[in-house]
Protein backbone atom coordinates (compact mmCIF):
# COMPACT_ATOMS: atom_id res chain seq x y z
CA UNK A 1 0.00 0.00 0.00
CA UNK A 2 2.83 2.78 0.79
CA UNK A 3 5.31 1.16 -1.32
CA UNK A 4 5.20 4.14 -3.38
CA UNK A 5 6.73 6.63 -1.25
CA UNK A 6 10.18 6.17 0.73
CA UNK A 7 9.48 5.63 4.15
CA UNK A 8 12.73 6.62 6.33
CA UNK A 9 13.01 6.87 9.38
CA UNK A 10 12.76 10.91 9.53
CA UNK A 11 10.12 10.47 7.18
CA UNK A 12 7.81 8.68 9.40
CA UNK A 13 8.76 10.50 12.28
CA UNK A 14 7.51 13.60 10.42
CA UNK A 15 4.31 12.26 9.69
CA UNK A 16 3.49 10.56 13.06
CA UNK A 17 4.19 14.17 14.94
CA UNK A 18 1.34 15.38 11.96
CA UNK A 19 -1.22 12.93 13.17
CA UNK A 20 -0.35 13.12 16.54
CA UNK A 21 -0.69 17.33 16.26
CA UNK A 22 -4.15 16.75 14.70
CA UNK A 23 -5.45 14.58 17.43
CA UNK A 24 -4.19 16.53 19.80
CA UNK A 25 -5.55 19.47 18.24
CA UNK A 26 -8.99 17.89 18.02
CA UNK A 27 -9.01 17.03 21.53
CA UNK A 28 -8.11 21.06 22.38
CA UNK A 29 -11.01 22.06 20.54
CA UNK A 30 -13.52 19.77 21.86
CA UNK A 31 -12.44 20.75 25.43
CA UNK A 32 -11.74 24.40 25.04
CA UNK A 33 -13.16 25.94 22.29
CA UNK A 34 -10.90 28.53 20.18
CA UNK A 35 -11.29 32.17 19.90
CA UNK A 36 -9.57 35.04 17.16
CA UNK A 37 -6.45 36.75 18.69
CA UNK A 38 -4.09 38.90 16.51
CA UNK A 39 -0.51 38.06 17.16
CA UNK A 40 2.72 39.25 14.99
CA UNK A 41 1.06 37.22 11.71
CA UNK A 42 -0.98 40.08 9.95
CA UNK A 43 -4.58 38.64 10.46
CA UNK A 44 -6.28 37.52 13.24
CA UNK A 45 -5.91 33.57 13.42
CA UNK A 46 -7.22 30.41 15.70
CA UNK A 47 -5.28 27.58 16.74
CA UNK A 48 -5.99 25.34 13.98
CA UNK A 49 -5.05 28.68 11.55
CA UNK A 50 -1.93 28.68 13.22
CA UNK A 51 -0.82 25.07 13.07
CA UNK A 52 -2.21 25.07 9.44
CA UNK A 53 0.30 28.24 8.34
CA UNK A 54 3.06 26.33 10.56
CA UNK A 55 2.47 23.01 9.01
CA UNK A 56 3.30 24.71 5.76
CA UNK A 57 6.14 26.46 6.74
CA UNK A 58 8.00 22.88 7.95
CA UNK A 59 6.86 21.46 4.94
CA UNK A 60 8.45 24.93 2.96
CA UNK A 61 11.66 24.09 5.35
CA UNK A 62 12.05 20.75 4.99
CA UNK A 63 11.65 20.48 0.34
CA UNK A 64 14.27 23.67 0.56
CA UNK A 65 16.39 22.01 2.89
CA UNK A 66 16.08 18.47 0.59
CA UNK A 67 16.86 20.14 -2.48
CA UNK A 68 19.72 22.44 -1.33
CA UNK A 69 21.36 19.78 0.56
CA UNK A 70 23.68 18.59 -2.15
CA UNK A 71 24.88 22.71 -3.19
CA UNK A 72 25.34 23.04 0.70
CA UNK A 73 28.29 19.87 0.48
CA UNK A 74 30.21 22.90 -1.72
CA UNK A 75 29.16 25.89 -0.26
CA UNK A 76 30.09 24.71 3.45
CA UNK A 77 32.72 22.16 2.32
CA UNK A 78 31.17 19.23 3.86
CA UNK A 79 31.76 15.37 3.17
CA UNK A 80 28.51 14.59 2.68
CA UNK A 81 25.09 15.77 2.63
CA UNK A 82 23.42 17.29 5.90
CA UNK A 83 21.36 15.24 7.73
CA UNK A 84 17.56 15.77 7.10
CA UNK A 85 17.25 15.84 11.31
CA UNK A 86 18.40 19.42 10.82
CA UNK A 87 15.50 20.76 8.95
CA UNK A 88 13.25 18.38 11.15
CA UNK A 89 14.13 20.13 14.16
CA UNK A 90 14.63 23.45 12.74
CA UNK A 91 10.76 23.40 11.33
CA UNK A 92 9.39 21.95 14.66
CA UNK A 93 10.94 25.34 16.42
CA UNK A 94 9.39 27.00 13.41
CA UNK A 95 5.94 25.50 14.23
CA UNK A 96 6.23 25.74 17.89
CA UNK A 97 7.43 29.61 17.57
CA UNK A 98 4.13 30.35 14.99
CA UNK A 99 1.64 28.15 17.64
CA UNK A 100 2.90 30.35 20.56
CA UNK A 101 3.34 33.50 19.17
CA UNK A 102 1.65 34.09 15.86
Amino acid sequence: MFEWMAWTLPVAVFFTCIVLMLVGMTVWEIKSPTTLRKGWLPMATTRGDRLFIGLLLAAYVNLVFVGLGEKMVGWFGLEQEPSVWISFVVSMALLALVMRKG
